[in-house]
C-alpha cells in the first residue's frame, strides 16, 4: 500500500458536500467506492515506484478548496482562446455558458458540460464513464473520480464528421482552490473529430488541476487530440488520458506543457483490435525549480498495429524532467510495429531528466524500436551560427526552437499551431 503523506480528512469533508441530486444511480455507487480507495491510498509518496522521481507533498499539504465563480475570467479568455474554433469553456470547475461558442454540429453530434450529459443523456456515458480510468492503484485518478461533478462530454456518433475543431478549456483564476474536471469523448464506428483539451490558469495564481480524460473509438474511427497545458507557473497539474482503441481505428495525440510548478502527465492507450494506429508525441518546457513529468503506456493487445511516440523536452534552471514511456507487446500481438523516441535538452548544469524507456514484448514477430539520448546545445551549431554574425543567445534560441519546433509543426489546427509557436518564441529568452 502506497505510504499516506498527510490525513485526507480535508477531502473527506468535500466527499460529504457532494449531492447526489438527478444523478444516475449508477453513478454514486462508483463515486463512494473512488472515495473509499483514496482514503486507503492517500497521495502517493516517493517510495512508490511510479512516483519516486516526483514529490507531491506540496500538492497534499496544502487544503485546496472549492473556487469562487470566476466572474472576472472574461478578460483574461482572449490570451488562451483560438480564433475560428468552437469552444466550450469551464471556469475553476464550472460551465459558463456566456464564454462559449459551441456553434451548429451535425445531426446527432453533442457537446455538453458533463453535469447537463448525465442528466440528459446518462445511457450513452453509462458504458464508458469511469470505465477505463481506473483507481484501484492511482490515488490522483481515485480522487478525480470521487469529487468530479464536472467537465466536457463530446459525443461523436457513427459515420458523423465534425469538420471544425472543438476546444475543450478549463481555465482557474483562484488561489488555493482546486478542481476535478472530467472529460468524455466518445467516437463511434467511421467517424472523425479534432479536439484540442488546454488549461490554463492566471499568472501567479496557486491552484490545483486534477484532471481526467476518457477517450473510446470505435471501429474506423479518427480522432485528433491535443493536449494544452499553459497553467501558472505556480499551479499543480496533476492528468491522466486513457484510451480505447477498436479495429482499424486512428488515434494521435500531442501533449503540450508550457507551465506548472509540479505537472503530471499519464497517458494510456489499449490497442484492442487490429490495425489500429495510435501516435503520442509529447514537448515539454521547464525552468526555475519546475517539475514535469510524463508517463506514458501503450498496450499492444492485438496483432497488426502500429504506435508511435515522441517525447521531447528542454530544462533549464534547476528544472526536473521525468520519462517513462512504457510498450506493452502481448502474446497475440504478432506483427506490431512500435517505435519510441525521447530526446532531452539540458541548458544548464543544474537541470536534471530521467528517463526510462521501458519495452515488454511477449510476441516473436514484431518490430520495435525505442531510443532516449540527453544532451546539451550542439558547440559546432553553436558555432557555424556565430561564424555568420548572430549573437551568442539569439544563437542559442534558434537551435533551441529548431529542437522544440519538430513536435509543435506536427500540429495540424493551424490557429493552434501558430499560437503555440508564438508562445514558444516568446519564452525563449527566459528558458
Amino acid at each position: 500500500m502506497t505510504e499516506l503523506i498527510t490525513p485526507v480528512d480535508h477531502y473527506s469533508a468535500l466527499f460529504a458536500r457532494r449531492s447526489n441530486a438527478d444523478l444516475p444511480l449508477w453513478l454514486p455507487p462508483l463515486q463512494r467506492a473512488a472515495q473509499s480507495r483514496f482514503a486507503e491510498l492517500g497521495f502517493p509518496s516517493r517510495n512508490d515506484e511510479e512516483w519516486r522521481f516526483t514529490d507531491v507533498r506540496p500538492i497534499a499539504e496544502i487544503p485546496f478548496g472549492p473556487a469562487a465563480d470566476g466572474t472576472d475570467a472574461a478578460a483574461a479568455l482572449s490570451e488562451f482562446t483560438f480564433e475560428g474554433i468552437a469552444q466550450i469553456v469551464f471556469v475553476n470547475g464550472r460551465y459558463r455558458p456566456e464564454l462559449s461558442t459551441i456553434g451548429e454540429l451535425p445531426a446527432g453530434a453533442k457537446i455538453l458540460p458533463l453535469s447537463d450529459a448525465l442528466r440528459s443523456n446518462a445511457s450513452l456515458l453509462e458504458p464508458h464513464l469511469g470505465r477505463y480510468a481506473e483507481f484501484e492503484h492511482a490515488p490522483f485518478v481515485a480522487l478525480n473520480t470521487a469529487l468530479f461533478d464536472e467537465g466536457a462530454f463530446v459525443y461523436v456518433p457513427r459515420g458523423v464528421v465534425i469538420e471544425q475543431p472543438i476546444h475543450l478549456l478549463y481555465i482557474a483564476t483562484e488561489s488555493n482552490s482546486g478542481s476535478y474536471p472530467r472529460t468524455l469523448i466518445v467516437a463511434e464506428e467511421n467517424s472523425q473529430a479534432t479536439l484540442v483539451e488546454s488549461y490554463a490558469g492566471t499568472a501567479d495564481a496557486v491552484y490545483f488541476t486534477n484532471a481526467v480524460t476518457e477517450v473510446v473509438l470505435g471501429e474506423r474511427a479518427n480522432v485528433d487530440h491535443y493536449k494544452l497545458q499553459r497553467e501558472s507557473d505556480n499551479a499543480y497539474h496533476i492528468a491522466q488520458m486513457n484510451v480505447r482503441l477498436k479495429r482499424s481505428s486512428v488515434f494521435s495525440s500531442h501533449s503540450v506543457t508550457f507551465g506548472g510548478a509540479i505537472t503530471r502527465n499519464d497517458v494510456s492507450a489499449v490497442l484492442a483490435d487490429e490495425h489500429i494506429e495510435c501516435t503520442l508525441n509529447g514537448l515539454y518546457l521547464g525552468d526555475g525549480k519546475r517539475v514535469v513529468d510524463n508517463h506514458t503506456s501503450i498496450d499492444h493487445a492485438m496483432p497488426n498495429c502500429n504506435s508511435h511516440e515522441t517525447y521531447k523536452g528542454i530544462l533549464d534552471g534547476h528544472s526536473r524532467g521525468v520519462f517513462n514511456g512504457k510498450i506493452f507487446v502481448r502474446q497475440d500481438a504478432q506483427k506490431t510495429d512500435a517505435k519510441q523516441t525521447n530526446r532531452t535538452l539540458l541548458l544548464s548544469d543544474d537541470a536534471q531528466i530521467n528517463t526510462k524507456p521501458q519495452l515488454e514484448i511477449f510476441a516473436d514477430d514484431v518490430k520495435c524500436t525505442h531510443g532516449a539520448t540527453v544532451g546539451q546545445l550542439n558547440e559546432n551549431q553553436l558555432f557555424y551560427l556565430r561564424a555568420r554574425g548572430i549573437p551568442l543567445e539569439d544563437a542559442k534560441a534558434l537551435l533551441v526552437y529548431a529542437f522544440a519546433s519538430d513536435i509543435v509543426s506536427r500540429i495540424k489546427v493551424e490557429p493552434v499551431r501558430e499560437a503555440l509557436d508564438e508562445q514558444l518564441l516568446a519564452r525563449l529568452p527566459a528558458i
